[in-house]
């Protein structure tokens, strides 16, 4: 057929020439990060420029290349400049985000069938099995982030710990099943609860001490009440490294009550799980080991790009028994390409995955296991000196102890509650829109507060002393309007 049509650009030389200046501006964009601000809003003019109907042709790459430079790239969140600490975000980096455009390249459907993306998957999954000490036989898959990672493993839990068919029947009948988490307890495990059908309110918040952990007597109090109320408590989630604070629960008090009473113990390991690696706090994330399941992510302490997420199940089975549910159009063949058993579409939700393993792996050859360790370690040892910053300033005051990378602190004030949180929020807010720093805002003992997460390997010491400098003479600044 004379009219056939193809997406294929019938100029490949006019096509490297853009994806080389394409690969120049990403290059020098990361290269410069540093002298840019740290975020700056999305001028109205150029968001209208995103209402426009869908186009009904095309324009040539090198045009929309030059479109991406002025009116995308300089209006990302801002979390690969070294002054980002909101939240909890990963600086990102060149090996990953070559991995990255390589694997869209090679455009693999990384849900089954036998092709190098498997094996790459697998020798990832394998490499995290070796930092958290789970055995070889474990399972495991790449997510979006441990928000699904979660999900994945509390779907196996669920199934496991039943009294009755749940993945055939539903949860329309048979006792309250409910699991624990700490106070500090990341949003998404009661997320996973509402999608899982057991429902939020099923999810008991256990209080935490004054380290802000999750405290054991409590738990094993609210599971006794539980059963007494003919409730079936089914998972404990622990977290190794709370968003707010960065504490880490007693994993091993916490295991011996799940051993004792036949529970699930879960780890959200999203950031702070990391740390295993670390000659700090490896000793103390060492009973990871012990757990049935964990949830971590790749894209922020490890600095992938977004998004990777991992989660591995100690029980292989289980976890293939509660999602694998093939059709006769996916059966596997043995041999040639619908060979390569077991398919990652056995051990989750989706059917398309992309090959997000290709940028974890070009991290971790790239970097390597100390390096990355080192990295995190750094982190640590930064916040631990914000926190002397913070303390060495009259104007200032600590509001959680200082664990991981996580610090917590606000301008102080003589004035009512409302009036020192409406000043903290005004200098967060104001630094970001200066953009000389993104540190982000949450609520300690019912305080507002100033919150640092240094997860960012282009951090330097001046950084935070540039930080704790404008905080305090923002704070003097709008303190005098503030009374």
């Amino acid at each position: 057929m004379a009219d056939e049509l193809t997406l294929d650009p019938a100029d490949w030389e006019q096509v490297k020439r853009t994806f080389h200046a394409a690969v120049d501006l990403c290059i020098s964009q990361m290269q410069g990060v540093r002298e840019r601000p740290v975020w700056q809003p999305t001028p109205d003019d150029v968001k209208r420029r995103f209402k426009a109907a869908a186009p009904q042709t095309g324009e040539d790459l090198d045009v929309l290349l030059s479109e991406f430079q002025s009116h995308i790239l300089p209006y990302g969140n801002g979390n690969t400049h070294p002054r980002f600490w909101g939240w909890v975000h990963g600086g990102g980096s060149v090996a990953g985000a070559l991995g990255e455009m390589l694997a869209g390249f090679m455009n693999s459907n990384v849900g089954g069938r036998d092709h190098i993306a498997t094996y790459v998957e697998r020798q990832v999954l394998d490499w995290c099995k070796e930092i958290f000490k789970f055995p070889a036989t474990s399972s495991g898959i790449l997510t979006s982030g441990t928000s699904m990672g979660t999900m994945i493993a509390l779907n196996v839990a669920r199934n496991v710990k039943a009294d009755r068919d749940v993945q055939m029947l539903g949860m329309s009948s048979g006792p309250r099943m409910t699991g624990y988490a700490s106070a500090e307890a990341h949003g998404c495990n009661s997320k996973a609860f509402d999608l899982l059908g057991l429902g939020r309110e099923s999810l008991r918040m256990i209080p935490v001490d004054e380290r802000f952990r999750l405290k054991p007597d409590a738990l094993r109090e609210k599971i006794s009440a539980d059963r007494a109320a003919r409730c079936l408590p089914f998972v404990v989630i622990a977290s190794a490294g709370t968003v707010n604070t960065g504490a880490i629960d007693d994993l091993t008090a916490i295991y011996d009550i799940c051993r004792a009473e036949n529970l699930w113990l879960h780890i959200d390991g999203a950031f702070g799980g990391l740390a295993r690696l670390t000659e700090s706090f490896g000793a103390e994330l060492e009973p990871i080991a012990l757990a049935d399941s964990i949830a971590f992510d790749f894209h922020k302490w490890l600095h992938v790009p977004y998004d990777a997420g991992c989660v591995l199940i100690k029980n292989e089975e289980a976890h293939r028994t509660a999602f694998s549910a093939r059709r006769e159009y996916l059966v596997s063949t043995g041999v040639g390409l619908a060979g390569g058993d077991p398919w990652f579409c056995d051990y989750g939700p989706e059917l398309s995955r992309g090959f997000r393993a290709l940028k974890v792996w070009f991290t971790f050859k790239t970097y390597g296991v100390e390096r990355l360790a080192q990295l995190i370690e750094q982190n640590c040892s930064q916040a631990q000196m914000l926190a002397e910053l913070v303390n060495d300033a009259p104007e200032l005051e600590l509001c959680a102890p200082v664990h991981l990378n996580i610090v917590c602190f606000r301008f102080k004030l003589d004035a009512p509650e409302h009036v020192i949180a409406a000043l903290n929020k005004k200098i967060v807010s104001t630094l970001q829109l200066e953009g000389v720093a993104a540190p982000s805002t949450t609520t300690v003992h019912g305080k507002t507060v100033i919150r640092v997460c240094i997860t960012n390997h282009r951090t330097r010491a001046e950084d935070l002393i540039v930080l704790a400098t404008e905080i305090r003479r923002l704070g003097r600044l709008f303190s005098n309007d503030a009374q």
